[in-house]
């Protein structure tokens, strides 16, 4: 079914808002209880994530069932950007998706968050471009 782009637009927004919801029920858009997790003080996120992440992995075999799966190749900045992907959701208390979740529910923090993530997209962009050229993959912007 090919949805018209007002529609689009509302399905997303739908599946948005409980996601957003969600989080935002569970703690993972508490500063607080993300510290917590990071911490290893308080392991319900902790093991919440983990369950997360076992479900997508158990819901994406089920999908790809028999299907042959691409070797994605391990491009040189995957560590340094997933190290300072980490550091940034330790530090902030948030990743670019519960940024935008505490913009919704009025956390003046994730204003913070939010240009932070903009400025660094913004700096990706020309710093790779200027210094490091190599082959983005997939992830082409």
């Amino acid at each position: 079914m090919k949805l018209t782009a007002p529609t689009y637009h509302v399905v997303f927004g739908f599946f948005g808002l409980i996601l957003g919801f969600s989080l935002t029920r569970i703690g993972f858009a508490d500063y607080g209880e993300v510290h917590k997790m990071f911490a290893f003080v308080d392991l319900r996120l902790f093991l919440t994530f983990v369950g997360a992440v076992v479900m997508t992995m158990i819901g994406y075999a089920i999908v790809a069932h028999n299907a042959a799966m691409p070797r994605k190749p391990l491009h040189r900045g995957t560590i340094a950007g997933g190290v300072l992907f980490g550091a940034g959701w330790a530090v902030t208390g948030a990743c670019p998706a519960v940024a935008l979740v505490q913009l919704g529910a009025g956390y003046l923090p994730g204003l913070a968050t939010a240009i932070g993530i903009a400025l660094g997209v913004w700096s990706y962009r020309r710093v790779h471009a200027r210094y490091f050229r190599w082959d983005t993959g997939a992830c082409q912007m």
